[in-house]
Protein backbone atom coordinates (compact mmCIF):
# COMPACT_ATOMS: atom_id res chain seq x y z
CA UNK A 1 0.00 0.00 0.00
CA UNK A 2 1.32 3.45 -0.92
CA UNK A 3 2.09 5.51 2.21
CA UNK A 4 -0.02 8.59 2.83
CA UNK A 5 1.08 11.77 4.63
CA UNK A 6 0.07 12.15 8.24
CA UNK A 7 -0.45 15.66 9.60
CA UNK A 8 0.29 16.77 13.17
CA UNK A 9 -1.16 20.20 13.83
CA UNK A 10 -1.83 22.35 16.85
CA UNK A 11 -0.92 25.56 18.65
CA UNK A 12 2.62 26.62 19.33
CA UNK A 13 4.28 24.85 22.29
CA UNK A 14 1.76 21.99 22.23
CA UNK A 15 4.44 19.38 21.60
CA UNK A 16 4.01 18.82 17.85
CA UNK A 17 7.70 18.23 17.17
CA UNK A 18 7.97 15.60 19.89
CA UNK A 19 4.88 13.77 18.67
CA UNK A 20 6.14 13.91 15.08
CA UNK A 21 9.48 12.44 16.11
CA UNK A 22 7.81 9.59 17.99
CA UNK A 23 5.53 8.73 15.07
CA UNK A 24 8.33 8.97 12.52
CA UNK A 25 10.34 6.46 14.53
CA UNK A 26 7.36 4.13 14.94
CA UNK A 27 6.19 4.32 11.32
CA UNK A 28 9.56 4.50 9.52
CA UNK A 29 8.65 8.01 8.53
CA UNK A 30 10.34 11.30 7.70
CA UNK A 31 9.35 14.68 9.09
CA UNK A 32 8.33 17.60 6.87
CA UNK A 33 8.16 21.10 8.34
CA UNK A 34 4.93 23.10 8.05
CA UNK A 35 5.95 26.07 10.18
CA UNK A 36 6.35 29.28 8.20
CA UNK A 37 9.33 30.55 10.16
CA UNK A 38 11.23 27.32 10.77
CA UNK A 39 11.88 27.40 7.03
CA UNK A 40 14.54 30.02 7.75
CA UNK A 41 18.14 29.25 8.69
CA UNK A 42 19.91 31.25 11.35
CA UNK A 43 16.69 31.77 13.32
CA UNK A 44 16.45 28.33 14.93
CA UNK A 45 16.14 29.61 18.49
CA UNK A 46 13.51 32.30 17.97
CA UNK A 47 11.42 29.90 15.84
CA UNK A 48 11.82 26.91 18.21
CA UNK A 49 13.10 24.65 15.45
CA UNK A 50 13.87 21.01 16.33
CA UNK A 51 17.32 20.56 17.83
CA UNK A 52 20.20 19.10 15.78
CA UNK A 53 20.03 16.07 18.05
CA UNK A 54 16.35 15.43 17.22
CA UNK A 55 16.97 16.04 13.54
CA UNK A 56 19.71 13.39 13.58
CA UNK A 57 17.30 10.66 14.75
CA UNK A 58 15.10 10.65 11.64
CA UNK A 59 15.30 12.68 8.41
CA UNK A 60 13.85 16.18 8.74
CA UNK A 61 12.95 18.25 5.68
CA UNK A 62 12.38 21.98 5.01
CA UNK A 63 14.07 23.25 8.14
CA UNK A 64 16.48 26.12 7.53
CA UNK A 65 16.13 26.03 3.74
CA UNK A 66 15.56 29.76 3.20
CA UNK A 67 17.80 32.73 3.84
CA UNK A 68 16.35 35.32 6.27
CA UNK A 69 16.28 37.89 3.48
CA UNK A 70 13.89 35.77 1.38
CA UNK A 71 10.13 36.21 1.43
CA UNK A 72 7.73 33.31 1.48
CA UNK A 73 4.00 32.72 1.29
CA UNK A 74 1.62 29.77 1.29
CA UNK A 75 1.93 29.14 -2.44
CA UNK A 76 5.72 29.11 -2.35
CA UNK A 77 5.63 26.79 0.65
CA UNK A 78 3.38 24.42 -1.27
CA UNK A 79 5.83 24.42 -4.18
CA UNK A 80 8.64 23.51 -1.78
CA UNK A 81 6.79 20.90 0.25
CA UNK A 82 4.93 18.88 -2.38
CA UNK A 83 8.03 17.54 -4.18
CA UNK A 84 9.56 16.58 -0.84
CA UNK A 85 6.42 14.69 0.19
CA UNK A 86 6.22 12.97 -3.20
CA UNK A 87 9.85 11.85 -2.91
CA UNK A 88 9.35 10.45 0.59
CA UNK A 89 6.33 8.46 -0.60
CA UNK A 90 8.22 7.22 -3.68
CA UNK A 91 10.85 5.77 -1.34
CA UNK A 92 8.18 3.89 0.58
CA UNK A 93 8.39 6.12 3.67
CA UNK A 94 5.58 7.93 5.50
CA UNK A 95 5.69 11.75 5.43
CA UNK A 96 4.92 13.17 8.88
CA UNK A 97 3.97 16.79 8.18
CA UNK A 98 3.99 18.96 11.28
CA UNK A 99 3.55 22.63 12.03
CA UNK A 100 1.17 25.31 13.13
CA UNK A 101 0.95 27.56 10.08
CA UNK A 102 -2.68 27.00 9.14
CA UNK A 103 -2.70 28.73 5.78
CA UNK A 104 0.47 26.97 4.63
CA UNK A 105 -1.07 23.63 5.59
CA UNK A 106 -4.35 24.54 3.87
CA UNK A 107 -2.57 25.25 0.59
CA UNK A 108 -0.67 21.97 0.90
CA UNK A 109 -3.68 19.78 1.72
CA UNK A 110 -6.42 21.46 -0.31
CA UNK A 111 -4.59 23.49 -2.92
CA UNK A 112 -4.91 27.25 -3.39
CA UNK A 113 -8.28 28.94 -3.45
CA UNK A 114 -9.59 29.46 -6.99
CA UNK A 115 -10.44 33.08 -6.19
CA UNK A 116 -8.49 35.54 -8.37
CA UNK A 117 -5.60 37.47 -6.91
CA UNK A 118 -6.05 41.13 -6.11
CA UNK A 119 -5.63 43.75 -8.79
CA UNK A 120 -4.05 47.02 -7.65
CA UNK A 121 -5.64 49.13 -10.38
CA UNK A 122 -9.12 47.80 -9.71
CA UNK A 123 -8.70 48.18 -5.95
CA UNK A 124 -7.76 51.80 -6.41
CA UNK A 125 -10.92 52.27 -8.44
CA UNK A 126 -13.05 50.57 -5.79
CA UNK A 127 -11.46 52.66 -3.06
CA UNK A 128 -12.91 55.74 -4.74
CA UNK A 129 -16.44 54.44 -4.15
CA UNK A 130 -18.35 54.79 -0.92
CA UNK A 131 -19.10 51.70 1.16
CA UNK A 132 -22.80 52.18 0.39
CA UNK A 133 -22.12 52.09 -3.34
CA UNK A 134 -20.01 48.93 -3.00
CA UNK A 135 -22.66 47.18 -0.92
CA UNK A 136 -25.32 48.06 -3.49
CA UNK A 137 -23.20 46.61 -6.29
CA UNK A 138 -22.46 43.46 -4.31
CA UNK A 139 -26.14 42.92 -3.55
CA UNK A 140 -26.85 43.11 -7.27
CA UNK A 141 -24.07 40.80 -8.52
CA UNK A 142 -23.75 38.39 -5.58
CA UNK A 143 -26.67 38.62 -3.14
CA UNK A 144 -25.63 35.34 -1.46
CA UNK A 145 -22.22 36.72 -0.54
CA UNK A 146 -23.75 40.02 0.58
CA UNK A 147 -25.99 38.10 2.96
CA UNK A 148 -23.09 36.08 4.41
CA UNK A 149 -20.41 38.68 5.04
CA UNK A 150 -20.28 41.68 7.34
CA UNK A 151 -21.27 44.46 4.94
CA UNK A 152 -20.00 47.06 7.40
CA UNK A 153 -16.48 45.76 6.78
CA UNK A 154 -15.29 47.65 3.71
CA UNK A 155 -12.43 45.22 3.03
CA UNK A 156 -14.79 42.23 2.81
CA UNK A 157 -17.25 44.05 0.56
CA UNK A 158 -14.57 45.47 -1.71
CA UNK A 159 -12.92 42.06 -2.11
CA UNK A 160 -16.21 40.39 -3.03
CA UNK A 161 -16.94 43.03 -5.66
CA UNK A 162 -13.37 42.74 -6.94
CA UNK A 163 -13.71 38.97 -7.35
CA UNK A 164 -16.84 39.35 -9.45
CA UNK A 165 -15.40 42.10 -11.62
CA UNK A 166 -12.21 40.13 -12.30
CA UNK A 167 -13.80 36.76 -12.99
CA UNK A 168 -17.44 37.40 -13.82
CA UNK A 169 -18.35 34.65 -11.33
CA UNK A 170 -19.79 35.44 -7.88
CA UNK A 171 -17.42 34.81 -4.98
CA UNK A 172 -20.09 32.72 -3.26
CA UNK A 173 -20.30 30.33 -6.22
CA UNK A 174 -16.53 30.00 -6.53
CA UNK A 175 -16.12 29.33 -2.83
CA UNK A 176 -18.95 26.78 -2.84
CA UNK A 177 -17.38 24.87 -5.73
CA UNK A 178 -13.97 24.89 -4.03
CA UNK A 179 -15.45 23.66 -0.77
CA UNK A 180 -17.05 20.76 -2.65
CA UNK A 181 -13.69 19.79 -4.15
CA UNK A 182 -12.04 20.29 -0.75
CA UNK A 183 -14.51 17.90 0.86
CA UNK A 184 -13.54 15.23 -1.65
CA UNK A 185 -9.88 15.78 -0.83
CA UNK A 186 -10.53 15.59 2.89
CA UNK A 187 -11.70 12.02 2.51
CA UNK A 188 -8.08 11.14 1.70
CA UNK A 189 -6.49 13.20 4.46
CA UNK A 190 -5.48 11.99 7.90
CA UNK A 191 -4.05 13.85 10.83
CA UNK A 192 -4.49 15.06 14.38
CA UNK A 193 -4.98 18.38 16.13
CA UNK A 194 -3.14 18.37 19.45
CA UNK A 195 -5.09 19.85 22.34
CA UNK A 196 -3.63 20.41 25.80
CA UNK A 197 -5.19 22.22 28.77
CA UNK A 198 -5.00 26.01 28.41
CA UNK A 199 -3.15 26.58 31.75
CA UNK A 200 -0.51 24.02 30.75
CA UNK A 201 -0.18 25.56 27.29
CA UNK A 202 0.35 29.02 28.80
CA UNK A 203 2.93 27.61 31.19
CA UNK A 204 4.81 25.98 28.32
CA UNK A 205 4.65 29.14 26.22
CA UNK A 206 6.14 31.23 29.04
CA UNK A 207 8.90 28.70 29.62
CA UNK A 208 9.72 28.48 25.92
CA UNK A 209 9.83 32.26 25.47
CA UNK A 210 12.09 32.72 28.47
CA UNK A 211 14.38 29.95 27.23
CA UNK A 212 14.56 31.59 23.80
CA UNK A 213 15.72 34.93 25.15
CA UNK A 214 18.24 33.32 27.49
CA UNK A 215 19.72 30.99 24.89
CA UNK A 216 20.53 32.85 21.73
CA UNK A 217 17.42 34.46 20.25
CA UNK A 218 18.67 38.00 20.81
CA UNK A 219 21.99 37.23 19.15
CA UNK A 220 20.21 35.60 16.21
CA UNK A 221 18.12 38.67 15.51
CA UNK A 222 21.08 40.99 16.01
CA UNK A 223 23.08 39.03 13.45
CA UNK A 224 20.37 39.30 10.78
CA UNK A 225 18.65 42.56 11.67
CA UNK A 226 19.85 44.44 8.59
CA UNK A 227 18.60 41.85 6.10
CA UNK A 228 15.39 40.38 7.47
CA UNK A 229 12.67 39.89 4.88
CA UNK A 230 9.14 41.14 5.39
CA UNK A 231 8.14 37.54 6.11
CA UNK A 232 10.77 37.10 8.84
CA UNK A 233 9.79 40.35 10.49
CA UNK A 234 6.32 38.88 11.10
CA UNK A 235 7.70 36.06 13.25
CA UNK A 236 6.67 36.43 16.89
CA UNK A 237 9.67 37.59 18.86
CA UNK A 238 11.41 39.35 16.00
CA UNK A 239 9.78 42.82 16.30
CA UNK A 240 9.99 42.63 20.09
CA UNK A 241 13.71 41.75 20.05
CA UNK A 242 14.37 44.49 17.49
CA UNK A 243 12.78 46.99 19.89
CA UNK A 244 14.96 45.59 22.66
CA UNK A 245 18.08 45.99 20.53
CA UNK A 246 17.06 49.57 19.71
CA UNK A 247 16.65 50.39 23.40
CA UNK A 248 12.92 51.01 23.12
CA UNK A 249 12.04 48.38 25.73
CA UNK A 250 13.88 46.50 28.46
CA UNK A 251 14.51 42.77 28.66
CA UNK A 252 11.56 41.90 30.91
CA UNK A 253 9.14 43.96 28.83
CA UNK A 254 10.42 42.21 25.72
CA UNK A 255 9.81 38.82 27.32
CA UNK A 256 6.28 39.67 28.45
CA UNK A 257 5.35 41.08 25.03
CA UNK A 258 6.56 37.89 23.34
CA UNK A 259 4.62 35.73 25.78
CA UNK A 260 1.47 37.78 25.22
CA UNK A 261 1.80 37.67 21.43
CA UNK A 262 2.48 33.93 21.50
CA UNK A 263 -0.61 33.24 23.63
CA UNK A 264 -2.75 35.27 21.25
CA UNK A 265 -1.30 33.40 18.29
CA UNK A 266 -1.92 30.04 19.97
CA UNK A 267 -5.57 30.97 20.46
CA UNK A 268 -5.90 31.85 16.76
CA UNK A 269 -4.26 28.56 15.83
CA UNK A 270 -6.70 26.60 17.98
CA UNK A 271 -9.61 28.37 16.30
CA UNK A 272 -8.19 27.64 12.85
CA UNK A 273 -7.56 23.94 13.42
CA UNK A 274 -10.94 23.38 15.05
CA UNK A 275 -12.48 24.39 11.72
CA UNK A 276 -10.43 21.73 9.92
CA UNK A 277 -12.89 18.95 10.65
CA UNK A 278 -10.78 16.31 8.90
CA UNK A 279 -8.27 16.58 11.77
CA UNK A 280 -8.91 14.34 14.76
CA UNK A 281 -8.80 16.35 18.03
CA UNK A 282 -6.32 14.61 20.31
CA UNK A 283 -6.08 15.45 24.00
CA UNK A 284 -2.52 15.41 25.33
CA UNK A 285 -1.87 16.18 29.00
CA UNK A 286 1.85 15.46 29.18
CA UNK A 287 3.63 16.52 26.00
CA UNK A 288 7.43 16.27 26.28
CA UNK A 289 9.24 19.48 27.11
Amino acid sequence: MTPRPFYICGPTASGKSGQALALAQAWDGEIVNADAFQLYRGLETITAAPSPQDQSIVPHHLYGVLSPDETCDAERYRSLAQPVIDDIIARGKTPIVTGGSGLYLKFLTHGPSPLPQGNATLRAELDAHSLEELVTELQQVDPEEAAQINVLNRRYVSRAVEIFRLSGIPASAQRRNWEHVSQEKENELRGIFLQIPRPLLHERIAARCRNMLENGAIAEIAAHRDHLSATCRKAIGVPQVLDLLDGKIDHETCLQLIIQATRQYAKRQETWFRRETWLTPTAWDTPPL
